[in-house]
């Protein structure tokens, strides 16, 4: 019953494969090696984007920061959601990473919308050199809350950005899911929907550590080589990155788990419908958030599920309290009907 993060799974067979068969002999470090130029064709091949700048990375936060730190200077804006990744949870990387750049939440919530970016453009940007200047925005699919944007909303998104003279960024953590919620091809979400750069993830999704950061314009790119060796992110040993991305992208593995973790996914999502559980997300991919009364999370957990909740520091057992819940790709549909079971009972 282990429902807290999708970081905390196992790391698929396939892709522990693909390593031990690319830890064999000698090879150049720092990407100069086969495996590297195999992982990034195969990304290229994926995004149908023959011309991409694709650098492999070991985490999502310095994906994201670094990235962001290419297109934007150290005076401007990158506008995101309230709950965004790199708003409330890499501990000011890309505000480090850009030299300073000023991130605005333009929304309370998880999504934004066109009404909410243009309030927000407006109301911080009127030329006026004591402002800052415009510099991204950065969507996130699927959303720190487990929504999806649709294809439409994200290139009305991404069309008015670039209208206000912003590069658009794709924070793809759950960039499967996302895909698999939609039916979509990576490059139907990413560049002809107007990412400018985006970020594919793999570590959440059955890898040991690598995401993927895809710039569609070259020119776009540059900078970039040299602030992953400065800060520390170009691995000597880059082989290994390469070889879970190779791993992760045979066969369409990298779909086949997102769909497998979205499929278990909703099957809790039936599970806590039928005991009227209120769930707060409206299209979970592999994450929901829901709610109930404190002394059932209590109880549950007791019982040995693992989750997050968020209880208030003066909650009382009858106060209504919000938990989440997520899917990873090796969760069992027995572990997702055990919980149930146990809340079931708590209830």
């Amino acid at each position: 019953m282990y429902l807290a993060s999708d970081n905390t799974g196992p790391v698929h067979p396939q892709v522990m494969q693909a390593l031990t068969e690319a830890n064999e002999g000698y090879v150049h470090g720092y990407g100069n090696d086969v495996h590297t130029e195999a992982a990034k064709s195969a990304l290229r091949d994926l995004f149908e984007a023959p011309d991409a700048e694709v650098f492999l990375m070991p985490g999502g936060t310095a994906s994201n920061a670094l990235a962001l730190g290419t297109l934007v200077q150290p005076y401007q804006a990158v506008y995101c959601s309230g709950l965004a990744h790199i708003h409330v949870d890499e501990c000011g990387a890309p505000e480090f990473y850009t030299g300073g750049a000023k991130l605005v939440g333009v929304c309370e919530g998880d999504k934004i919308t066109p009404e909410a970016l243009t309030k927000a453009l407006t109301f911080w940007n009127t030329g006026d050199v004591h402002q800052f200047d415009r510099g991204a925005l950065s969507l996130t699919n699927t959303t720190e809350r487990g929504n999806i944007y649709t294809l439409d909303e994200l290139t009305a998104l991404a069309t008015l950005a670039h209208e206000n003279g912003l590069f658009v960024h794709f924070d793809g953590a759950r960039f499967a899911n996302a895909c698999a919620m939609l039916g979509c091809t990576p490059a139907e979400m990413s560049w002809k929907a107007g990412a400018d750069v985006a970020v594919f993830g793999g570590t959440k999704n059955g890898c040991m550590g690598v995401e993927a950061v895809i710039f569609f314009d070259p020119d776009k790119a540059r900078g970039l080589p040299f602030r992953r060796m400065r800060s520390g992110h170009l691995l000597s040993k880059h082989r290994y990155l390469a070889a879970q991305m190779n791993g992760y992208l045979k066969d369409g593995l990298w779909l086949e788990l997102a769909q497998k973790a979205n499929a278990t996914c909703a099957r809790l999502v039936d599970g806590l419908r039928a005991l009227d559980v209120k769930v707060l997300t409206d299209t979970p991919a592999n994450l929901l958030y829901f709610e109930i009364p404190l002394r059932a999370h209590d109880a549950v957990q007791a019982a040995g599920a693992m989750y997050y909740d968020m209880r208030a520091a003066d909650a009382q057992p009858e106060d209504m309290t919000r938990g989440r819940l997520v899917v990873d790709w090796a969760l069992e549909h027995a572990h997702v009907d055990e919980f149930l079971q146990k809340l079931k009972a708590a209830l």
